[in-house]
């Protein structure tokens, strides 16, 4: 049976499909490369953004989320990456995929610990799409985040972001006059879109 890559829900489609291609387009000497996340290299990104998929398919289904603590990765890649991600982004659109449309709230693991279905599925999408931003930028590769996802996400960002500030999850904005859809989300998420190593 093949693994399923479709939730139904599509800024979470787009964003598992951003994270996919940038993880299988990463160098086989990269993964120790520092990331846009301070205190990680490429492979703590990688486990950190499986990690955090399986925590939102296990708050909605109650199956058992990562063996490991998403926010304290070990760096050490006892898998194949692709073994590692395509599990974890496989659980959370079935995951999400039971999730009705017109459903009042779906259970998340980030506090309040549960959102409107189109900002939860949202939530993991931001996720997925800005550590594939990270990962990309970390290994010279394309931006992943095109102007129309950027755009749904920030949306989400408005939404969810500020009480998560004070947890680490995500640095203060950056005053800046944003000169697009991409920059714009990327400062409001404290990253500096010309980050480089």
């Amino acid at each position: 049976m093949s693994e399923i890559t479709n939730s139904g829900w599509d800024v979470l489609d787009r964003a598992h499909q951003a994270l996919r291609s940038t993880v299988a387009g990463v160098p086989a000497g990269a993964w120790r490369r520092p990331t846009p996340c301070a205190e990680w290299n490429v492979a703590q990104v990688l486990q950190h953004a499986a990690g955090d998929q399986l925590a939102y398919a296990s708050a909605i289904t109650g199956a058992p989320g990562p063996d490991f603590d998403p926010f304290a990765p070990s760096g050490a890649l006892d898998r194949a990456p692709a073994d590692l991600l395509d599990p974890a982004l496989a659980a959370s659109a079935a995951a999400w995929a039971t999730i009705a449309p017109d459903a009042a709230q779906a259970p998340v693991p980030l506090p309040p610990h549960s959102l409107p279905p189109w900002l939860g599925s949202g939530a993991a999408a931001l996720d997925a799409a800005v550590h594939a931003w990270d990962i990309a930028v970390a290994t010279g590769q394309e931006s992943p985040l095109t102007g129309a996802l950027a755009r749904d996400l920030l949306i989400v960002a408005k939404e969810i972001v500020e009480p998560l500030r004070q947890y680490g999850a995500y640095a203060p904005a950056i005053e800046a006059e944003d000169t697009g859809d991409v920059t714009a989300l990327l400062h409001y998420l404290g990253r500096d879109p010309h980050w480089t190593a």
